[in-house]
């Protein structure tokens, strides 16, 4: 049935029972309803003084319940999506409200209680068995495990043949439900739209022509004083317009107007809010964080729902007058209480074990890899030409390997890319302070930029001064037309613009930073202005000790590279998503140059001597700057080289250029518009091109297919292909036996490289619920979300273009060190640990001396993994690999996932240095 907007012409489409509504009130106690009937009084116990008397005998049968408002927002506030304004742009569980259940637990609750569908469907299972992407002695193993062996014939004739319906029936929104099942109306139609544009004119960053006209004081007080002096309201009726003016606007009062028994209320209150829970979701983490604007706004979820139930009460006024009854004398039924137990029904019993042989079938590949290497290779290096730090990024895998082919004399090493120093930025003439660090870290130290010469470029239409009558007729006819000419012509040869984002531009290359602090009473802000010499030497030591580069173990090379990594792209919303994760979002640079600052502190290192770390003073730490989408370098603060240093710097760049090169070659076997068979430069300077085209929604996959993470030394993963699915983080376990620094490099491990493989998840199995959808209706919402055309609700998780070739696996953390020193760490970190203990991210012990796979499982690392492959192919040619690789013909999951290659062992081969 249609659904009604206001009493004029759609009332004859919607049928004679409307009719009877609107012409007959009385006619709702001939069927058994009484009228409810509220004076239009401001005293507030007149107005609800009706609903006491006729909802006496309700209540007096329903349970005994007491309505905690406090609590009920704070339990609203777990459940609801926490995902950042776009500026802030991170990755992280998608379903972080359940990460206290073991997954399975979690996932079923979510699906039950939310109607999240947490998994693929169990055709597409089925369907990528019958592909060979689920091994059969695989779910054999997994069953036997799982369910006994002598239960094995019985299950697997139940995973193959037995149908189930495994669609989801929430019970999310059943309540409210009723009001379209008694009334004929839709109350989201009616209220929706205007919410959403006053919370996004509200909590607009300068996306809008006009602001807010009250912009300094809370929501609600805002649209108090609006209506209070406006001629205009933005109600209909006057009943809900007096009970805001006059203050009797109390979350309990209007509850007993709408629903009418207490016990209902927060039932209510989580259907109403996850009707929206994208402008629901970003209200409460602008309450909880508000820095996350840079034009702060006073707005609670409090304030949020109360101008919603005073919404709902004007829709209802204006269409049936006060004639109305709470919802909670319409139910026909009463509903099932959204948080009772969710048993474990056999359909999800069958999903969760074809997802287990699905994540097994891979994770069983690479530890395979492992287990069938040399356990004392290493790869010697007699004079290192130069050694590279970069982040543990997924993307960066295939660039270290390229590197080392290219020149087999360099030495490679991953890190956080924030390098271990925790700060905020500020850039000159900035207003605002940048955090470059990861999400759960608060930094007390403040970088600002000084000597700054860069000029942002501009152009002209892009102004203000284009929306007003006479300036922007006079624009539109003049420069208006040389800008569709320019747009036009971006079609066929796209180039960079202002309008983009660049990673370059978040420090000027020529400026200074104030890096090193000599006075500790130096602070803005209550944030200590740089480092001194005792804090500098913490954090180099911190990086160089983890990873075993302490000049005694392992020599250093004449120039040590730190190069961070950044995005750049243009009309791409979650630009900052492509950036550095453990940056908070933002590229890397400014981490880089102040790390490499306090290791070429002479200061630093006479400390770092005395603790055992020694850095020859031929050795120089020179910082960069990768761009993941274009695969260019950018190198800062050269002139501190010495001659022989920079020399060798212009050698090495050759080696950097050339391993670009090929490492845009492997990327681009999953560009479609891309023929693969053509040379590394030329397919290079196609991706240079894709970057910046407007028209592009793919500018880079970046984490899409993301899946493991190694912590450990290079010689585990050197010889594996790995399609650019594993982080890798640097570390050395001979050098740090008590694994102290090893809960340094596990530090950003599950929250930085977990919250990036769960977002993608669960992006993946349910892009309409917990994904964005497609990017190509999105429309930018205040600069702080995306959302469907102008009146949709923000859309969350990652949009279908960035995670189409994504197979949904949890993270398989690898950690090379003795089992019991990986899990002291693992359980000191207790902010952390929830992701191991229930299994959100899967664990494994890489025993240094036996070379056994030990699998964490119920709080201890108490088995030992035995790989199933006994064997893997060897690759010579990888070149010849990304050619003949096959590219997903569609988005749907089976031809989506066979873009992705098996682990190879990679031909070792030596290569006469350039």
């Amino acid at each position: 049935m249609p659904a009604a907007i206001d009493k004029g012409g759609n009332m004859q489409k919607e049928g004679k029972r409307i009719g009877l509504v609107m012409d007959s009130p009385k006619q709702f106690v001939a069927s058994g309803a009484a009228a409810v009937s509220a004076p239009a009084s401001l005293d507030k116990r007149a107005d609800i003084s009706a609903v006491h008397v006729e909802l006496a005998e309700t209540q007096a049968e329903a349970p005994t319940s007491s309505f905690n408002e406090a609590e009920a927002i704070h339990d609203l506030q777990h459940y609801l999506p926490c995902q950042a304004p776009l500026k802030d742009f991170i990755h992280h569980n998608t379903l972080h409200a359940f990460q206290n259940d073991k997954f399975y637990d979690g996932t079923r609750r979510a699906k039950k209680i939310f109607g999240y569908f947490p998994s693929l469907q169990l055709r597409e299972y089925r369907d990528l068995y019958e592909a060979g992407r689920i091994r059969k002695d695989i779910l054999e193993r997994v069953i036997s495990e799982r369910k006994g062996s002598e239960h094995l014939d019985k299950w697997m004739d139940k995973v193959f043949n037995k149908e189930y319906d495994d669609s989801v029936s929430p019970r999310i929104g059943k309540l409210r439900a009723n009001w379209k099942r008694h009334y004929p109306i839709d109350l989201d139609l009616m209220v929706h739209p205007l919410l959403f544009r006053i919370l996004c004119s509200f909590l607009d960053q300068g996306i809008s022509i006009w602001g807010f006209p009250i912009g300094h004081k809370g929501f609600l007080a805002a649209i108090k004083e609006m209506e209070e002096k406006s001629f205009t309201s933005f109600f209909k009726t006057k009943r809900a317009k007096k009970l805001l003016v006059s203050g009797n606007h109390k979350m309990e009062d209007l509850l007993k107007l709408l629903v009418g028994d207490e016990t209902l209320y927060t039932q209510y209150l989580f259907d109403q809010q996850f009707a929206h829970p994208g402008w629901s979701g970003m209200v409460s983490t602008v309450e909880a964080q508000p820095a996350s604007l840079l034009n702060p706004k006073n707005i609670t979820v409090h304030d949020l729902i109360i101008f919603e139930l005073l919404l709902e009460i004007d829709a209802l006024d204006s269409y049936f007058g006060e004639s109305w009854q709470p919802i909670a004398r319409i139910l026909e039924e009463r509903p099932q209480p959204l948080f009772d137990d969710v048993p474990e029904a056999e359909v999800d019993t069958v999903l969760s074990l074809w997802h287990d042989a699905f994540e097994w079938t891979y994770y069983d590949q690479v530890l395979a890899g492992i287990a069938l290497q040399d356990k004392t290779w290493e790869r010697k290096i007699e004079n290192r030409s130069f050694q590279t730090f970069f982040c543990i990024d997924d993307r960066l895998t295939s660039f270290r390997r390229y590197l080392e082919q290219v020149d087999p004399d360099c030495e490679t090493f991953t890190t956080a890319g924030f390098f271990n120093v925790e700060l905020y930025y500020q850039p000159e003439n900035g207003k605002f302070y940048t955090k470059c660090c990861p999400a759960p870290v608060f930094p007390k130290f403040l970088v600002k930029e000084i000597g700054s010469k860069q000029k942002m470029k501009k152009e002209v239409h892009f102004s203000k001064l284009t929306h007003s009558l006479f300036q922007g007729w006079f624009i539109s006819q003049t420069i208006g037309f040389v800008s569709a000419l320019r747009l036009a012509l971006n079609v066929f040869k796209p180039g960079a613009m202002p309008a983009m984002a660049s990673s370059y531009l978040h420090v000027d290359r020529n400026a200074s930073l104030t890096i090193e602090n000599k006075d500790p009473n130096d602070k803005e802000n209550g944030l200590q202005i740089g480092y001194t010499i005792d804090e500098m030497v913490q954090r180099v030591q911190g990086v160089l000790t983890s990873t075993g580069l302490n000049g005694v173990d392992k020599t250093f090379a004449p120039i040590v590279y730190m190069i961070g990594h950044g995005a750049s792209s243009v009309n791409n919303p979650h630009y900052t998503a492509y950036d550095c994760g453990a940056c908070g979002g933002r590229p890397g640079s400014v981490n880089a140059r102040t790390f490499c600052y306090m290791a070429n502190h002479p200061k630093v290192r006479e400390a770092l001597k005395e603790r055992g770390v020694v850095i020859p003073p031929e050795t120089q730490f020179l910082p960069g700057l990768h761009d993941t989408t274009r695969d260019e370098v950018a190198f800062f603060d050269e002139d501190i080289l010495s001659e022989e240093n920079a020399a060798r710097h212009r050698r090495n760049s050759l080696v950097i250029d050339e391993a670009l090169d090929l490492h845009a070659k492997e990327r681009s076997r999953r560009l479609v518009s891309i023929d693969t068979k053509m040379s590394p430069k030329e397919i290079h300077e196609e991706i240079r091109r894709r970057a910046v085209s407007l028209f592009e929604p793919r500018p880079e996959l970046n984490h899409a297919t993301n899946a493991v993470s190694i912590i450990g030394r290079r010689s585990i993963s050197e010889n594996l292909f790995l399609d650019r699915r594993a982080s890798t983080s640097s570390y050395d376990y001979r050098t740090d036996p008590d694994g102290k620094f090893l809960a340094v490099s596990m530090g950003p491990i599950a929250p930085v490289m977990g919250g990036i493989d769960l977002e993608y998840f669960f992006s993946r199995t349910d892009n309409h619920k917990m994904g964005a959808g497609t990017k190509l209706p999105h429309n930018v919402m205040g600069l702080i979300g995306v959302a469907n055309g102008a009146d949709g609700d923000l859309r969350t998780g990652l949009p279908s273009q960035m995670i189409e070739v994504h197979d949904p696996v949890r993270l398989l953390v690898i950690i090379e060190h003795y089992p019991e020193v990986a899990l002291k760490v693992l359980k000191a970190a207790a902010a952390n640990y929830s992701f191991y203990e229930n299994n959100w991210v899967h664990c494994v012990a890489l025993h240094p001396d036996t070379g056994e796979l030990w699998l964490y499982k119920d709080g201890d690392f108490s088995k030992i993994y035995k790989p199933l492959l006994k064997d893997l192919e060897t690759v010579s040619d990888l070149n010849a690999l990304m050619e003949r690789a096959k590219k997903a013909e569609s988005i749907e999951t089976l031809d989506a996932v066979q873009e992705n290659l098996p682990v190879y062992f990679i031909e070792k081969k030596e290569k006469a240095k350039k």
